[in-house]
């Protein structure tokens, strides 16, 4: 049975969306060009000083979209056909994925991106965010640990498996009745890193909830991890690749992304702290040579491009620090160069010693 609440919000969506289209109507009936005032988000800027004035939630300016305009009447009849796919969605109650609307018309749309836009454009211009609409990704995120919870009725008892993974739910909207003993929260980049931290069974040693993202985090999992501090008020933790795409992904759990920017205030994890791996833990625990991998010419722009967001300086300088050593030494290394030592190294010596220790930023 669909709650009240979720009843509630999809009503009020439909409301702005029949608000929007009559304007755009009585516009055409006037003989006048229809024109949307879209806002502008960002996550940051690129004033590597850190003075700049960059507010997360408040748009950055205003875009507009005229029908006059030749260049934006291609933008604005996408935004128009994906906004009666997501009415038809949300009057009939039902869910689909970006991919979904994509081959509606694909013949129109031409590229994914241009739907991705679309979607983008209508949360900015209804208020709300992308599952208000509906529309769902198809979930990536993984979670073990000591946690329970329900989620349209059905119960994930990690509890009694703490070890055992479980798809972290899509529609994170109908989670409900969270309970949890554990002292913290940690996240792991990857699959593989996730996986070994179950065959050591880390959870039944450690009293905590372990998530991964399997790589660059999708909505439903950032929206999860969100939930669970709003509710568990843990303490989160970050365990990435010591190179500049896991430095990024971190970023994105803790800052949100450029793309969705503008939902940022439900997306973003401010409490999350970077547990490893870092540029110095290379000298600390004695990673053998072999290990060692070159910076690329791509991982090095990359880089560059991370050091110049406002946000390093101003909110998160050690990482700043610890990113600029990557770039001096230009070496990389991942999370299972660790094992050199031992297969259980990383869970019963690097992330107790790192947590117990307090050795985050």
């Amino acid at each position: 049975m669909e709650g009240t609440h979720s009843s509630s919000h999809r009503f009020d969506v439909l409301k702005k969306i029949g608000e929007l289209t009559r304007s755009i109507v009585e516009d055409l009936c006037n003989g006048r060009s229809p024109t949307l005032q879209i806002d502008q988000f960002s996550s940051y800027c690129t004033d590597a000083s850190g003075n700049c004035c960059c507010i997360y939630d408040l748009p950055k300016g205003k875009e507009l979209l005229m029908l006059r305009r030749e260049s934006q009447a291609r933008r604005l009849d996408v935004l128009l056909r994906v906004l009666l796919i997501v009415q038809q969605l949300l009057q009939e109650n039902k869910h689909c994925s970006k991919r979904d609307i994509y081959y509606m018309h694909p013949s129109v749309f031409k590229e994914q991106s241009v739907v991705d836009r679309a979607i983008n454009d209508i949360c900015i211009l209804l208020q709300c965010s992308r599952h208000n609409l509906n529309v769902v990704s198809v979930g990536n995120g993984l979670v073990m640990g000591w946690l329970r919870f329900a989620e349209a009725g059905r119960i994930f008892d990690c509890i009694n498996s703490p070890n055992t993974a479980h798809h972290i739910p899509v529609h994170v909207e109908d989670v409900e009745d969270i309970i949890s003993v554990s002292e913290y929260i940690l996240v792991v980049e990857k699959e593989s890193v996730f996986q070994r931290l179950a065959n050591d069974q880390f959870c039944r040693q450690n009293r905590c909830i372990v998530i991964t993202g399997r790589g660059y985090p999708d909505v439903p999992t950032r929206r999860f991890l969100h939930l669970l501090i709003e509710t568990l008020h843990l303490p989160l933790y970050c365990l990435v690749d010591c190179d500049p795409y896991g430095i990024d992904i971190l970023a994105t759990y803790r800052f949100g992304s450029m793309q969705m920017s503008y939902d940022s205030k439900s997306l973003r994890l401010p409490e999350m702290r970077w547990l490893g791996a870092f540029p110095s833990d290379c000298h600390k625990y004695q990673i053998p040579q072999r290990c060692l991998l070159p910076l690329t010419a791509e991982d090095k722009q990359k880089a560059k491009v991370i050091l110049s967001r406002c946000y390093m300086e101003r909110e998160v300088p050690y990482w700043r620090s610890e990113l600029q050593l990557l770039l001096d030494r230009g070496v990389k290394f991942e999370i299972e160069a660790l094992s050199a030592h031992s297969i259980a190294f990383l869970s019963e010596n690097y992330l107790p010693s790192k947590i117990q220790g307090g050795a985050y930023i």
